[in-house]
């Protein structure tokens, strides 16, 4: 989970702790989803569970980190269910992707609380982050994003369109996705994933394109900052890479990429204790009622 969050979380036990027993370690590193459910976002908390969203149909899956076995824990609308993201206040907030709609869902019982419409037209919402006292949203179709002002145990919102300016240009395919504050908090980091460039988004929208180095993070998708350590998804490079960022986000380095024999496609990724996890997509695979899916754990390093 982003740092600045982490504090109010673990209150509330939402979010599992960074320090998590040892025996973590020995939790099982591929978990069974359910067949035909098309994995993509994923949360951890509170305690060694986690959050699974279906681009399938919008359902939500837990699971027991420590004996792999998991059930609905909320039956999807029929539209997609992408970036998860959870308050201190007991909200699950549930990216809608092609339905273009924000689900806002009883973090403990999953029972819907609230759906906002974000735009009418074709979408992409696709994932979410909280800082500067908002939810902000990610829409790979269109160059906004969403913002919600948080408002403590009451439900968020009304949203607001911010328009993308500067150095991030749309084009085909999928635009920004990822996104997570920036180390200080000040602002906000996208990747766009058919470019594979990474941006500083200031809460205006104004974005900026972060220095790689020469590097680049083609096919970038979910993103996890820890620290000034960012964890950032390649779907179909089946890899993470890891870079380092300074405060402000302006530059970063890509350090290393974890990969694994076991990843098909990852999607998004969420820690707990010493592991990474993260849904197998498998988007290279055309999806039936009988496609197997997974959730994977590798070592956070």
């Amino acid at each position: 989970m982003r740092r600045h969050l982490a504090a109010a979380l673990l209150a509330l036990g939402l979010i599992a702790s960074t320090g998590a027993p040892a025996q973590a370690s020995e939790f099982p590193s591929t978990i069974r989803l359910p067949d035909g459910f098309q994995p993509e976002g994923v949360l951890t908390g509170p305690g060694p569970f986690a959050y699974v969203g279906s681009m399938a149909d919008g359902s939500i899956y837990r699971v027991d980190l420590r004996t792999g076995r998991g059930a609905t824990f909320s039956k999807g609308p029929g539209t997609q269910a992408l970036g998860l993201h959870a308050d201190g206040h007991g909200h699950l907030f549930v990216a809608g992707g092609t339905g273009g709609d924000l689900r806002i869902l009883d973090a403990r019982s999953g029972r819907p609380l609230a759906t906002h419409r974000l735009t009418t037209g074709a979408a992409f919402v696709n994932d979410i982050t909280f800082a500067q006292g908002a939810a902000w949203i990610t829409d790979s179709t269109n160059p906004v994003l969403y913002k919600l002002p948080l408002r403590g145990d009451r439900l968020p919102g009304p949203p607001v369109r911010i328009p993308l300016t500067g150095d991030m240009t749309y084009g085909s395919g999928f635009n920004a996705n990822g996104i997570t504050p920036t180390p200080d908090g000040r602002a906000l980091l996208v990747v766009q994933s058919n470019t594979g460039d990474l941006f500083r988004v200031e809460p205006s929208g104004a974005t900026r394109r972060v220095d790689l180095h020469g590097e680049t993070l083609a096919e970038g998708d979910g993103l996890l900052l820890h620290g000034r350590t960012l964890y950032a998804v390649q779907n179909r490079w089946n890899a993470v890479a890891v870079l380092q960022l300074n405060d402000d986000g302006t530059e970063a380095r890509v350090v290393r990429r974890l990969r694994s024999e076991r990843f098909d496609c990852p999607a998004t990724v969420a820690a707990f204790g010493s592991r990474l996890y993260l849904p197998n997509a498998r988007f290279d695979t055309t999806p039936t009622p009988r496609t197997p899916y997974t959730l994977v754990a590798i070592p956070r390093q």
